[in-house]
């Protein structure tokens, strides 16, 4: 087995390609070792490698957050080690293979809205989410309100340097090109 390794505009986070089919109903996000040890072996293995603060699953790749104090070049021969020993074992990557709730709270949405919204959502998964998932992560909607809509970023986009500049540039202009009523976007 090769798994391929690629860099993410968060320098924190690695995304590591094994090959093969990572999770067909995710993404799923990890972020502790109790939340990992309650829902997924592979999640589990890779927090017990010192320096591991955040696990993330795509389709076909993981993203692997570290602690800021600690090297890659220490991490990476670890992790490539637990990703393969997990897929040759054929062990399951999930213990359920029920798909997570992209927005664990309630959207909050303006009355009257729902065209809007459906077209910010519309707008996010055939244009933002795919982009974002090649760079190691996930942002999914959560509200719409005032003209303000509000994403959950997360895997690689959590805490990146330039999510802010994605936010403001890439999809606050996509959203306000399509849909006017758009004013602003934020991260919650």
């Amino acid at each position: 087995m090769f798994i391929q390794t690629e860099a993410t505009p968060n320098p924190a986070t690695l995304k590591f390609l094994p090959g093969e089919t990572v999770v067909q109903n995710g993404p799923f996000d990890f972020k502790s070792a109790q939340d990992a040890e309650e829902r997924s072996p592979l999640a589990a293995n890779l927090f017990a490698i010192n320096g591991v603060t955040g696990v993330f699953f795509g389709f076909d790749f993981v993203t692997v957050t570290k602690a800021e104090d600690k090297d890659w070049a220490h991490l990476k021969p670890a992790i490539l080690g637990g990703i393969m020993e997990h897929f040759m074992s054929g062990a399951p990557v999930m213990l359920s293979d029920q798909a997570e709730q992209p927005n664990l709270d309630e959207e909050v949405n303006d009355e009257g809205s729902e065209e809007i919204v459906a077209t910010i959502k519309e707008l996010l998964e055939t244009r933002v989410r795919p982009a974002v998932a090649q760079d190691g992560g996930d942002i999914t909607f959560h509200g719409y309100r005032d003209g303000h809509v509000y994403l959950h970023m997360r895997g690689a986009c959590a805490g990146c340097p330039s999510s802010t500049a994605t936010l403001q540039h890439g999809i606050q202009n996509l959203l306000k090109h399509f849909i006017p009523e758009v004013q602003a976007v934020e991260a919650i």
